[in-house]
């Protein structure tokens, strides 16, 4: 297990450095999407039309912040439930997202595109929103505000700590030995 410092968007070679159970303390700029966005993002693909952001080395991360407190850019930021995206994931990875961020484990579907595409599934502590809000420095509504929390965001984070769960080679640290 090793420590990386990186910097979003992300790299192939970021990537595919990483194998499961590293930490990454990731900086940059990311996107917020959850379950209607998405939708309304593949709606958009289908249509021909323009995403709110560039996929190409994108970080989506899995979330519908609180209002953000006096002062703060954001509220609790805490992960939700990553495989209510897996029907849309695999197209997200081929147009070339390179990570996402939630809990929870993802489909073998998944899974076949982190490394078809080379991509990888960060985790981020579930119950540790307030915390993890303290990386983020900045927070903006890029597309489908009339959605609320989950309205697509642009965050700046420094040093957000995340857990490689699945990695590019099909790592997976969720994985446990068969038991007899």
């Amino acid at each position: 297990m090793a420590t990386y410092h990186l910097t979003a968007p992300l790299k192939k070679e970021d990537v595919t450095q990483l194998v499961a159970g590293d930490v990454v303390l990731l900086s940059g700029e990311i996107y917020t999407a959850r379950d209607a966005a998405h939708k309304r993002m593949m709606e958009a693909l289908d249509n021909g039309a323009e995403l709110p952001f560039a996929l190409e080395g994108a970080v989506i991360y899995y979330v519908g912040p609180t209002p953000a407190p006096p002062g703060r850019p954001i509220g609790s930021a805490g992960p939700t439930t990553s495989g209510r995206m897996d029907t849309y994931t695999p197209r997200m990875h081929s147009l070339g997202v390179k990570a996402t961020v939630g809990k929870g484990r993802r489909s073998q579907a998944v899974r076949d595109a982190m490394q078809e595409h080379g991509a990888v599934y960060f985790g981020a502590t579930g119950g540790a929103g307030a915390l993890l809000s303290q990386c983020i420095t900045a927070a903006q509504v890029v597309a489908y505000e009339e959605l609320g929390p989950e309205a697509v965001r642009r965050l700046t984070v420094k040093d957000f700590p995340l857990l490689v769960i699945n990695d590019a080679h099909g790592g997976e640290l969720y994985v446990t030995p068969d038991i007899d």
